[in-house]
């Protein structure tokens, strides 16, 4: 399985049936030690009566859209796209849950912010993310691993909730491809305005191409965004110039891939970390480290200019933002990082653990401690927003929902809530309970699936085959 060919095992192998209820004992006149004379009242029990818990007051029905799979599975020649269509057959869906709809009807800022860290995140330098980091959805075991094809890949998984295909531009060659399953695509068909930014040439990366094709009206630097170009550009130049085309065109589906983030962290080529320089002037850190959270600055500075934007328009009580970064610090190297964390961090699952916002104003803060990774946003976002959607084909989950969790990285290593697997070293670490072989051998089944899984969606335009033209 580890190696990426689709293997049909019991796709769900680690339900367990569940215990049977224990019988209660009650206290009867035929089991007591002496009966009670005649002439006296027997004395009431003292076992508490059985209850059953109470039901939900939510609907918990299956996340499934109506697809015949048998159909498709008869009907397909392609022995490639025939497996697809028997893999997600086979996976059990997650239910709707007590989050489902929690943020239906609010408007939408998906942001994947370049070389975002949560260790770049305090509340003295960074007040703004700290607040919508603290004040929504709290993600303690939350990780964006590194794809290879960095910033493009990064964002690929956090807007498809698919693997990227390793050695290719996966965003660029899905250009042509049919993207339903996006939060934009799903937006639009519910009414919302779609818009898309970036600060750099509107043109690196293809963005011009994928991100129009996920029905976004894009601007880069070039199309419309006319940005001071400096390497890196401003973030905050990109909020003060768009949001003037959204704000006032409610409800509204937008996305940002910042730019001023970007590598290399040093005060001397860097435009943003020499722009910042002062606020970071006295942090104990060095240099490169000190860059780096100045190009952070820009970031924090750019989420402060739209939060008041759209507090002043009078919509940002009823607007979502969410936030997650591309890829770790890797312009820092572990040292240097783990200045910021206080140790070296360990080099195939920590240094890939990162911070994420899903935050609306006035929400009440949860913690979420199970693991995560940036392909359970969109699914996640989905259920929040209270979408139709078919949580089977997506890699990632809902982590609201009865789902178990498996965060993928490149090279295979995985996490679930039982254990942590590295491929690098064969060995795997569980975190409670007796260790099973069997165990690892299923879930390096299940990650080698959605690997290969991914690639033949990229690879043969596979939503198209299964939904048609008319999505």
């Amino acid at each position: 399985g580890a190696s990426g060919s689709i293997v049909f095992d019991d796709p769900k192998p680690f339900e367990t049936t569940a215990p049977a209820a224990t019988e209660h004992q009650f206290l009867t006149p035929e089991n007591q030690a002496t009966e009670p004379p005649a002439t006296t009242v027997p004395p009431e029990t003292t076992v508490p009566p059985v209850t059953e818990p109470p039901a939900p007051t939510w609907d918990t029905s299956p996340n499934v859209l109506d697809i015949d799979f048998d159909a498709l599975i008869a009907a397909e020649d392609s022995k490639a796209v025939k497996e697809v269509h028997q893999y997600f057959a086979g996976r059990t869906p997650s239910n709707k849950n007590a989050k489902t709809g929690m943020f239906e009807g609010s408007n939408l800022i998906l942001i994947t912010a370049e070389a975002f860290s949560h260790l770049a995140v305090s509340e003295e330098l960074t007040p703004n993310l700290y607040m919508m980091m603290n004040e929504g959805f709290r993600f303690t075991n939350y990780y964006v691993p590194d794809w290879g094809v960095s910033t493009t890949d990064g964002e690929y998984a956090h807007l498809t909730g698919t693997i990227p295909k390793d050695g290719v531009w996966s965003f660029k060659r899905s250009a042509n491809n049919l993207m339903p399953l996006t939060m934009n695509q799903q937006l639009l068909k519910l009414g919302y305005n779609s818009y898309a930014y970036h600060g750099h040439t509107y043109t690196y990366y293809s963005r011009d191409k994928y991100l129009t094709n996920l029905g976004y009206n894009y601007k880069g630097l070039g199309n419309g965004l006319e940005v001071t170009k400096q390497w890196p550009e401003s973030d905050v130049e990109v909020v003060d110039l768009s949001t003037a085309d959204f704000v006032g065109n409610e409800p509204f589906s937008v996305y940002y891939m910042s730019i001023s983030g970007h590598r290399e962290f040093t005060f001397g080529g860097n435009y943003i970390a020499s722009k910042n320089k002062e606020h970071v002037a006295d942090l104990p850190y060095s240099s490169n480290v000190r860059a780096y959270l100045a190009t952070q600055l820009e970031l924090e500075h750019s989420m402060g200019l739209l939060l008041q934007r759209l507090e002043e328009a009078g919509v940002l009580d009823n607007t979502v933002i969410v936030l997650t970064a591309d890829h770790y610090p890797n312009g820092l190297t572990p040292e240097e990082m783990g200045e910021l964390l206080g140790h070296t961090p360990e080099g195939n699952f920590e240094i890939y653990r990162n911070g994420c916002i899903i935050w609306k104003s006035g929400m009440t803060p949860e913690t979420i401690d199970e693991p995560m990774s940036h392909l359970d946003l969109l699914p996640t976002v989905s259920n929040l927003f209270g979408l139709e959607f078919d949580s089977r084909l997506y890699m990632g989950r809902d982590v609201f929902s009865d789902a178990e969790p498996l965060v993928m990285f490149r090279n295979r290593s995985w996490i679930t809530a039982d254990a942590r697997y590295n491929s690098q070293t064969g060995k795997a670490e569980f975190f409670s309970g007796a260790e099973s072989a069997s165990y690892v051998k299923a879930i390096n089944s299940e990650v080698g699936n959605r690997f290969a899984v991914s690639v033949r969606i990229l690879d043969h335009d596979y939503w198209r085959l299964l939904f048609g033209e008319e999505t």
